[in-house]
């Protein structure tokens, strides 16, 4: 493996990969357990990323690990040349199908987000596009 700038950037022509924030999500769960966070730290979801979640946002199994009262939801947005400069709100699997079919390359990232507490946390990257 190469540590070029261009193999860090993504940039030299190999294959583009999954960035994945689990870790971050497990550290972040641990500081507020044990008081080291506050809860309103880590639960601060904008507005437009609750209503996304409540909406449009697919249900999961996984209870809030911060209020542990309710199923996450997970919201996909899609950043990419072409499309919106605010990102695209993939609702649908055949919107997911008709931008991994685009041409140039594009980012999806999931969020998972609490509708009750607020809570939100990026956690991954996924390549889309670029066929």
């Amino acid at each position: 493996m190469s540590f070029s700038a261009g193999a860090i950037r993504g940039t030299d022509g190999g294959a583009r990969g999954i960035i994945d924030h689990r870790l971050a999500r497990r550290m972040l769960i641990a500081e507020v357990k044990r008081g080291r966070l506050r809860q309103e730290a880590v639960c601060d979801a904008h507005p437009e990323l609750i209503r996304a979640a409540r909406n449009v946002g697919t249900a999961t199994k996984t209870i809030c690990p911060i209020c542990e009262e309710t199923e996450l939801r997970l919201v996909t947005y899609v950043f990419g040349h072409g499309l919106q400069a605010q990102g695209h709100c993939v609702s649908t699997a055949e919107q997911m199908r008709r931008i991994n079919a685009r041409s140039s390359d594009a980012n999806a990232y999931v969020v998972e987000a609490c509708i009750v507490c607020r809570w939100n946390h990026l956690l991954r990257i996924l390549p889309v596009g670029g066929k």
